[in-house]
């Protein structure tokens, strides 16, 4: 994608969003840091599902850490990986009262060095917390950096370099959210739905989707290969 199309592209993929803001339920800073560490691997919808009666039984780091790894654990089962994430969110809780005052801190260097926080998570909370012009790369954003040619990258990594360097600064923040939205219910991993895209002048996938495909035709094309 050339460097002059990715402001339009943004725009049209914003639908007039100028502030997006996270799908995950939140009441703070706090609670979107948990909310976050327990999103790897699992989908928005599912986290806020358990986070109702997380953050309902505790919703500060103290009311946690008293709530201890046993009892985070027993209120988020139906999400992956949960025997992990309740070790970390009660370490983590522990570690931002003994360090930290009970407050979430808005430097990098300080979040990754909390238990079960890497740098995907910390550019969320940067991002939506701090309103820093970070890029956490989820699967949605390293697809759509390689998809449609706004920032190709071999690794999330790359990808978000790539989009740090090529994105209008005055775009950077809103950004973020505007690519993770448009790659979770338009730009979809196996079925794009470019007949509805706004931005699909600009973008560079080949070939585009440009009508619906029926179930019927899911089928056949899945047993048979394309048709005609």
């Amino acid at each position: 994608m050339k460097r002059a199309d990715i402001g339009p592209f943004l725009v049209a993929i914003s639908g007039g969003n100028l502030e997006p803001k996270t799908e995950l339920d939140h009441g703070s800073p706090y609670q979107l840091l948990v909310a976050v560490v327990l999103s790897a691997q699992a989908t928005d919808v599912g986290v806020n599902k358990v986070t109702k009666a997380l953050f309902g039984a505790a919703p500060d780091p103290a009311s946690m850490a008293a709530l201890g790894e046993a009892g985070i654990g027993a209120k988020i089962r139906s999400i992956g990986l949960w025997q992990t994430k309740a070790r970390n969110v009660a370490a983590l809780s522990r570690q931002l009262l003994e360090i930290h005052g009970g407050e979430v801190p808005g430097d990098r260097a300080a979040l990754e060095a909390l238990p079960g926080v890497g740098r995907k998570t910390a550019n969320v909370v940067l991002n939506e917390i701090f309103g820093q012009a970070t890029m956490a790369v989820d699967t949605h954003i390293f697809r759509l950096g390689n998809r449609t040619g706004i920032a190709p990258g071999t690794t999330p990594r790359a990808v978000e370099e790539a989009l740090l360097k090529r994105v209008p600064k005055e775009m950077l923040k809103p950004a973020h959210l505007w690519l993770i939205l448009h790659g979770r219910y338009i730009c979809k991993a196996r079925s794009p739905e470019c007949w509805r895209c706004g931005a699909a002048t600009y973008c560079l996938f080949k070939p585009k989707t440009l009508a619906p495909i029926s179930n019927a035709s899911r089928r056949i094309v899945g047993k048979k290969g394309p048709v005609g």
